[in-house]
């Protein structure tokens, strides 16, 4: 006798392009992006969602893809740091030499991103609260709060993520 397990196909949208995963809909994410699509920006931290370093944007909003589950994002837009081509803020890292050791700055960019689409000029205490969920074990944060300035004083049209259209190719 044969057991038929029927297998769940969730199809999503990575950096602009559709994509398939049949893994079990409670699986993070982050093991999707990382072992299946083989994308190793996005880094594991605390798998708890409390340091921030697995952020990425699931239809523009910054998530912890360690505990948000690839049951979620059916249908949906996700984008990894891989996504972001040479974004102003990732200008700004190298620019202003912002990591130290490098492990929490694709979370940092990330939750970052998500505050200069809302806020394209942010004030300092703005910076401070948005980033706070964010941490970073070398204590960049001066440097990253001077490089998400210096973004925000960039040209301020390239802060949108790629347009996406239903067929996947960014616009």
């Amino acid at each position: 006798m044969f057991l038929f397990v029927e297998m769940t196909v969730i199809e999503f949208y990575l950096n602009g392009k559709k994509v398939q995963s049949t893994a079990d809909e409670d699986t993070p994410l982050l093991w999707i992006i990382r072992d299946e699509f083989k994308l190793k920006g996005t880094k594991f931290g605390c798998g708890i969602a409390m340091c921030g370093a697995c952020t990425l944007h699931v239809n523009g909003a910054a998530i912890r893809s360690c505990s948000f589950p690839v049951g979620m994002v059916r249908g949906a837009k996700v984008t990894t740091i891989e996504g972001l081509d040479n974004h102003p803020l990732q200008q700004s890292w190298v620019e202003l030499q912002v990591p130290q050791c490098g492990y929490c700055q694709s979370g940092q960019i990330m939750q970052a991103v998500t505050l200069l689409e809302h806020t394209p000029n942010p004030s300092d205490e703005e910076i401070v609260n948005h980033m706070s969920s964010n941490l970073c074990r070398c204590m960049t944060y001066s440097r990253i709060k001077a490089a998400i300035k210096h973004a925000s004083q960039l040209d301020k049209l390239a802060y949108a993520l790629p347009v996406v259209n239903a067929g996947g190719s960014a616009k």
